[in-house]
């Protein structure tokens, strides 16, 4: 009579059996980071109105005077409190719609370059809201002052500032053709990877272009558009087990 004796020998004793694919599939479905992208979708547009209601240097009564630039500048202090807020808010949940989306594709996509462009193009543009905003508390405070203590020249160019750097929007065109890649490996809805396609495109190409601050009014719309497309019409994904 032949006995045979089986046995597993696993390296580390302590780890539960299991390749652990349940556990990543479950935690691919919640939706939580496509509200955090539906945040930051809004945030952006609201960072584009506010910083367009800080006007005085672009003026053409006022744009041959930067004392009067400055001078107008001391009273537009709430619309550059409220672009702080929207652009800063829109960057951090920015980051994690970036990260969610990763995982998202690469729950679909093993290998590909797709969800590395389309991270790596939202956390670029995270990082230009957080640079645009970066002069706020400088001149913000600065501007509380009962007197003037900016240099003219220094409030025209902080406006300056405020009208151009938070509208580069060109890398989140990048993520959205990266959602287009997607959809041709069917990795996403059709109509996520044309919103991709026309949306991301536009903002890519007007980012290249000498128009590249009419990607900040492109930009946002798409990752508004596309976060709510996945918190509300990803149902296969979200019920495939």
């Amino acid at each position: 009579m032949t006995t045979h004796v089986s046995t597993s020998n696993p390296v580390r004793s302590d780890v539960p059996a299991g390749d652990g694919s349940a556990a990543a599939a479950t935690g691919g479905r919640s939706r939580a980071w496509t509200v955090a992208g539906i945040v930051a979708g809004v945030c952006g547009l609201g960072s584009m109105v506010t910083s367009s209601m800080v006007t005085p240097v672009y003026d053409p009564d006022l744009v041959d005077d930067t004392s009067k630039v400055a001078a107008a500048l001391y009273d537009q202090t709430n619309q550059m409190l409220a672009f702080h807020f929207f652009a800063l808010v829109g960057a951090v949940t920015l980051v994690v719609f970036a990260a969610g989306l990763h995982r998202r594709l690469r729950d679909r996509i093993a290998d590909g370059i797709a969800a590395t462009v389309a991270v790596a193009g939202l956390v670029g543009t995270s990082v230009v809201l957080v640079l645009g905003s970066g002069l706020d508390t400088e001149f913000y405070w600065a501007f509380q002052e009962d007197e003037a203590i900016v240099d003219d020249a220094n409030a025209a160019f902080y406006n300056h500032w405020l009208g151009t750097i938070p509208w580069v929007w060109v890398l989140a065109g990048l993520a959205g053709l990266a959602l287009f890649s997607a959809f041709r490996a069917g990795a996403v809805p059709r109509w996520i990877g044309l919103v991709g396609l026309v949306l991301g495109g536009l903002t890519l190409l007007v980012g290249i272009s000498p128009f590249q601050y009419m990607a900040g009014m492109t930009g946002p719309l798409w990752l508004l558009v596309t976060a709510i497309g996945f918190a509300v019409g990803d149902k296969a994904y979200r019920s495939a087990a």
